[in-house]
């Protein structure tokens, strides 16, 4: 890859407001290619979703025609706005990520609901809008993100930056992700405990380079426990998205988990609830859809949570066929019911973050008491 060529390709992409094209106006900062991977920052004047989007299909349209293997991932930041809101309006002394804007927590109350599914569609939905997004699997008794991206049997590389040991995360489709798959083995996840588990989470918070990010998505374990406390006591966490199946067991396991971030110390707002597996739709009968798990489980928890239904996503093959492969189902631009269902989840998330962030301040570090 020639960055001459890359420069060359992203001086035929225009900005839409003025007509004038992104290298000229000098838009473009921190180009930086190692193939396959090209990642640069677009200097807006606005942030506003379809404005970002237009732009980061057209960046992404003009680099993968000239190279196809390319992972373009382009972050949008606005010079006149103000700092991260997830964290406050601003890094705050001692706050491990200062370039994160918003933490966003993906949790379920049992396992089996496609929590981790959920986790990596949304974030990649969300940087397909225009967002710079970031993945941290942190279900120590299961990471999947190393399988439904393509990364097994990969590990990061550990670099002294100013002297200290940290972790550069790997990257997957243009995204910086993090698991903790890459450091233990499957074997030996199950019977971690108590400070190993918060020490793993708490080191990938705190010693992993993150680049600026509008959103991290970390995938949690099912239920409540360790690494959930950890997250809390390490970062402000902007808010979580609830994952359930319309089953009645999914949901009285979902309320346990929604009822952790209503604690008086922890007080995470539930931005709002996927509901995976929804219905069935066969391929031969597009207009049909089979209720196998029941019906309306999600809008039930998004009522008791006082937050919205972010999505409901159907029983599809690709969907498991793409999370072994390696792809993950939004990727497949045509399959468009998947896709759309989605995308869906991803602007209602980045629209109640906005709507979270405008009229809440930061969510407070829980304090660790002896």
């Amino acid at each position: 890859m020639e960055t001459s060529k890359i420069v060359k390709a992203l001086a035929t992409v225009q900005d839409p407001n003025t007509g004038q094209d992104i290298i000229t106006a000098n838009m473009v900062l921190h180009l930086k290619v190692e193939a396959p991977n090209v990642s640069f920052t677009l200097q807006l004047p606005k942030l506003d979703a379809d404005y970002k989007q237009q732009l980061n299909f057209a960046c992404q349209e003009a680099i993968m025609g000239i190279y196809p293997e390319a992972n373009v991932h382009v972050h949008m930041q606005n010079p006149g706005a103000t700092a991260a809101a997830g964290q406050g309006g601003g890094p705050k002394k001692g706050n491990p990520l200062p370039h994160v804007r918003n933490i966003i927590a993906v949790a379920s109350g049992k396992g089996g609901v496609g929590k981790s599914t959920v986790s990596v569609n949304l974030a990649l939905a969300l940087q397909e809008l225009g967002g710079a997004v970031g993945l941290l699997d942190a279900d120590v008794y299961g990471p999947s993100a190393p399988t439904m991206l393509g990364l097994q049997g990969q590990k990061p590389k550990v670099e002294k930056i100013y002297g200290k040991p940290k972790i550069k995360p790997l990257f997957a489709y243009g995204m910086p992700v993090m698991s903790t798959g890459f450091v233990v083995e499957p074997e030996q996840a199950v019977v971690l405990r108590g400070p190993r588990l918060s020490g793993i989470i708490k080191q990938f918070l705190e010693e992993c380079v993150w680049p600026p990010l509008d959103y991290l998505i970390v995938d949690l374990p099912p239920g409540t426990g360790d690494v959930q406390l950890s997250l809390v006591q390490t970062v402000s966490v902007t808010g979580a998205v609830l994952v359930t199946t319309p089953q009645e067991v999914a949901l009285s396991d979902a309320i346990k988990a929604m009822n952790m971030f209503f604690l008086p110390d922890v007080q995470v707002p539930v931005l709002g609830v996927v509901e995976n597996m929804s219905w069935f739709t066969p391929a031969e009968l597009p207009d049909n859809k089979y209720y196998l798990f029941g019906k309306d489980g999600g809008k039930s928890l998004a009522k008791k949570s006082n937050s919205m239904l972010l999505g409901q996503i159907p029983i599809v093959q690709s969907i498991r066929e793409g999370g072994d492969d390696g792809k993950p189902a939004f990727l497949d631009k045509e399959n468009t019911l998947i896709r759309e269902a989605w995308m869906k989840v991803a602007k209602n998330v980045a629209r109640q973050t906005a709507l979270r962030n405008e009229m809440m301040g930061a969510t407070k570090v829980v304090e660790v008491k002896s």
